[in-house]
């Protein structure tokens, strides 16, 4: 089976998995810049900014499913070629 798997295929879970370090990445960017105003002695920003802090969470869980998800076709084709 792994010789006839080309490796620049998209496995499944590989979508969900970029999605999630997208979103995450936007929540880390959000967090350095909400964070920033405080060490600048600036007005702080809104609370709905420290709310768009929460993707870094949320990409992070999208991430693990994506994740689990391969893990999990990965199973059961291992499963299904044992049997």
């Amino acid at each position: 089976m792994r010789d006839k798997t080309q490796t620049n295929s998209a496995g499944p879970g590989d979508g969900l998995v970029r999605t999630g370090a997208i979103v995450f990445f936007v929540g880390a960017l959000a967090t350095l810049v909400t964070v920033a105003p405080l060490f600048l002695g600036t007005e702080p920003f809104p609370s709905i900014a420290y709310a768009v802090c929460m993707l870094m969470g949320v990409g992070f869980v999208v991430a693990v499913a994506g994740v689990l998800r391969g893990i999990a076709v990965q199973r059961r084709q291992a499963k299904s070629a044992a049997t």
